[in-house]
């Protein structure tokens, strides 16, 4: 078994930790705050590793997993490759394409897998799973509209936008789905506290096809709220992981012509059964197969990239004031 070391034991970095442990590949915590990798360490009978060139530097770790501040993402990540150590890290990979595409170039010459955690992707989420196969039967029938929101009274960033903190989620959950970039995206929003900081923002993205989704993202929401609706011709689906049951549900809804005019009738929803997994442990496990086998793993590098081309272009449509920019 492959041993991973968990760099940022914060918040989320200690679920990693868990997982990893439960996995039996957990091997070692290293964190800004000492008594934390201690405390973490200890629990599991791991090493509190002090420092990162003592990661580089030691024998026994085959590979780190990512979890601190997003504007560290490139640096840590590249610092770890040139040290043959396999990556896992979580969204986003960089905060600008060039550095998410030099780091795909550094693991593709080392040989080294390199894992971003997009985590609502569907190979990892089985709520999402099961909504892109219903999508592939055509159980909604022709997709019409996505819309994800995600919000919350949340850890507001002081470097990254509220974009590249929570959109980045649904922007790879929709590209997945669709199976198809889109043509164009624009983007606006506000930023109440911190100047140049956005803290609420709204996309759109349209895709060649014919739909179009759109994207709320906000820390400054006074309820938690992280759903996607799918709206087909013949059905709709509501997406909400904050649901603690019926997580996915699927709802009897079309709109009927009648002498020329169009009519809804009641909505009718039910929930769409799935296998209950863990999502962050079946992501966990995926990035030491990837890692045992030397296949590129699901959520890869141009996986990420792919996003962040995304995210790139909102960005520049939200500091152009909404302007479209194409794709």
């Amino acid at each position: 078994m492959k041993r991973v070391v968990v760099i940022g034991a914060g918040d989320w970095g200690k679920n990693l930790v868990r997982n990893f442990a439960e996995l039996g590949a957990l091997g070692g915590v290293c964190d800004v705050d000492s008594a934390r990798s201690r405390e973490l360490a200890d629990k599991h009978g791991v090493r509190a590793y002090p420092s990162l060139a003592e990661i580089w530097d030691g024998d026994g770790i085959d590979a780190v997993a990512i979890a601190t501040p997003a504007e560290s993402h490139h640096a840590i990540a590249a610092d770890a490759l040139r040290a043959d150590k396999h990556c896992f890290v979580e969204k986003p990979l960089a905060l600008a394409l060039d550095e998410a595409m030099s780091l795909q170039a550094l693991a593709l010459e080392r040989g080294l897998t390199l894992m971003v955690g997009h985590l609502l992707e569907y190979h990892y989420h089985p709520a999402v799973r099961r909504l892109e196969e219903l999508i592939d039967a055509g159980a909604l029938g022709a997709i019409r509209y996505l819309h994800g929101r995600r919000l919350s009274f949340g850890k507001v960033r002081q470097v990254e936008s509220v974009l590249w903190d929570l959109a980045v989620h649904d922007i790879a959950v929709i590209l997945r789905l669709l199976k198809q970039e889109p043509q164009s995206v624009s983007c606006y929003g506000g930023a109440s506290l911190n100047a140049g900081i956005t803290d609420t923002a709204f996309a759109a993205l349209r895709f060649a096809s014919g739909p179009e989704a759109t994207i709320l993202a906000s820390w400054l929401y006074p309820e938690k709220e992280q759903k996607l609706v799918v709206v087909g011709s013949e059905k709709m689906a509501v997406f909400d992981d904050v649901a603690r049951d019926g997580k996915l549900q699927l709802c009897d809804a079309k709109v009927e012509w009648v002498d020329g005019r169009p009519v809804t009738g009641p909505v009718e929803a039910e929930p769409v059964l799935y296998d209950a997994v863990e999502p962050l442990r079946a992501e966990c496990a995926h990035f030491l197969e990837a890692v045992e086998s030397g296949r590129p793993p699901l959520t890869d590098a141009e996986d990420a990239i792919r996003v962040i081309r995304i995210l790139t272009a909102c960005q520049d449509s939200l500091d152009e004031g909404g302007v479209p920019q194409a794709l």
